[in-house]
């Protein structure tokens, strides 16, 4: 064990748990933002109370990932100096609108909206959320934009004299391929994280108070957030489908990793389990779908899939000797997890639907398991589809242009690694149990009871009235 591989351990560890946070505050904030809509369009109080309860989750997980956030940027500097010096020209552009636009955009209307209440019209109360959702929303084009650099370079020149990119073209840099569809991707797989909750908390409410006159809202909120889970699980089948073709386009061994494609075929069968030998070379047992692979990556059933091997053979004579493989089980396992877990969501959504059918009320208990079990699976789904974005792109920092190796920090030692590695993991660990115990207190408290809502045109001195914070 070196230095850069503690490095990675540390950026793999943080990273993974950021985006915990990252889709669930994405997700709700827009899906808070539509009930307030509802409340303000309909007045029927069962949306404020709803908006109320599942906003006051958005704001614990929102602070959390902030703080957890922080980290990330600090990162580049302490572990890896080299490939910040790399990258430093076409990261600062998209990183510092994300922080002085969009960051600052949602922090300030999530202000706004949180001591608004009963102090701003309703309207302009309801458009400080929307606008926190947009500011939410913007943070992650630019962070995405950035990400997809680093699997497929444009709008860049090396400079000779220092060999660091430089940015040429802004424009495509945030229009790059892979960023306009991973960004519809990660909101689609934000909406599974945050309606998933919905269900769970809602469900929990309905099935724990049968009986009682009390359960409207809660019915709703598991109704709604189903439908969520479901039209969500569609959007992320339909925008994973383009990303893969785009992916077997500029990553073309990120495909092969993904499927465990050791030669190149056409047309190419899709891996439902792949054994490989030891060292990765080769395909022991595999049980496939024929053609499945070729319309999954090139839109023809008959299309070419390059392979593992000849994808080694060709980089080795294009960048120089040594190993272009990412490590086949992780990729191809997280692959698989990825969209095993997103469907099985999808299914106790679809479930959750079928035991209200007719305006029954829900009552087995292994659907309330099931349903408390649910915002974990897209969280993992998301988590996975991370880690082989990520893993498939080794041993690449910049794809075609630093490897991971050459980005590290050369004057960081070992042990002082380890040791920020080990305090990082034991504080992401307590801010894990304190986020957990804060979710599961206020979402076991149920809705608030609200006081009457002023009108817009009611026309009390705003200096008589108390600082309404809602929570």
């Amino acid at each position: 064990m070196d230095a850069l591989d503690v490095a990675r351990w540390q950026f793999g560890v943080t990273t993974v748990y950021h985006f915990l946070f990252v889709p669930l505050t994405i997700g709700l904030s827009v899906l808070v933002a539509i009930l307030q809509t509802l409340w303000h369009r309909s007045g029927n109080e069962r949306y404020l109370k709803l908006t109320k309860f599942y906003g006051k989750l958005f704001l614990i997980n929102f602070a959390m990932g902030v703080v957890t956030g922080i980290v990330q940027e600090f990162q580049f500097g302490m572990n890896w100096s080299d490939y910040s010096r790399f990258v430093g020209d076409i990261f600062g552009a998209p990183l510092a609108i994300e922080a002085l636009v969009a960051f600052f955009l949602e922090s300030t209307f999530i202000g706004l909206w949180i001591f608004g209440w009963d102090r701003l019209p309703k309207r302009l109360h309801l458009a400080a959320i929307w606008a926190a959702a947009i500011g939410t929303n913007l943070s992650a084009y630019f962070i995405l934009a950035a990400n997809s650099f680093m699997q497929n370079p444009v709008g860049y020149r090396i400079n000779p004299d220092t060999g660091r990119a430089e940015l040429t073209d802004f424009v495509a840099v945030l229009t790059n391929k892979v960023a306009l569809i991973t960004f519809p991707h990660t909101l689609a797989g934000s909406f599974l994280v945050a309606g998933s909750l919905i269900v769970a908390v809602g469900l929990w409410h309905v099935i724990r108070n049968r009986g009682s006159a009390d359960t409207g809202g809660y019915r709703f909120a598991t109704r709604f957030g189903s439908w969520v889970v479901l039209i969500s699980s569609a959007l992320v089948i339909l925008t994973g489908d383009i990303q893969g073709k785009i992916m077997t386009e500029v990553q073309p061994m990120k495909m092969a990793a993904a499927e465990g494609l050791y030669t190149t075929e056409s047309p190419a069968s899709f891996s439902v389990l792949t054994v490989g030998s030891l060292d990765g070379s080769r395909e022991l047992f595999a049980i496939k779908i024929p053609y499945l692979l070729s319309f999954l990556g090139t839109g023809d059933p008959n299309g070419t899939v390059q392979g593992i091997n000849d994808l080694q053979a060709q980089y080795a004579s294009q960048y120089g000797a040594g190993s272009y493989t990412p490590i086949i089980p992780v990729t191809y396992w997280s692959f698989r997890f990825m969209i095993a877990f997103g469907l099985a969501a999808a299914a106790i959504a679809l479930l959750v639907l079928w035991s209200q059918r007719k305006g029954r009320t829900p009552r087995s208990r292994w659907l309330l398991r099931a349903g408390l079990v649910m915002p974990v699976l897209p969280l993992l789904a998301n988590s996975f589809g991370w880690i082989f974005t990520e893993m498939g792109r080794q041993p690449w920092i910049v794809f075609g242009e630093m490897l991971t190796r050459n980005g590290v920090s050369r004057s960081v030692s070992l042990t002082e690694v380890l040791t920020s590695f080990t305090a990082f993991t034991l504080i992401y660990a307590t801010l894990a149990v304190i986020e957990f115990k804060l979710l599961v207190r206020y979402a076991k408290a149920g809705v608030p009871d609200v006081a009457p809502q002023p009108a817009d045109d009611d026309d009390t001195d705003d200096a008589e009235r108390p600082l309404a914070f809602a929570y």
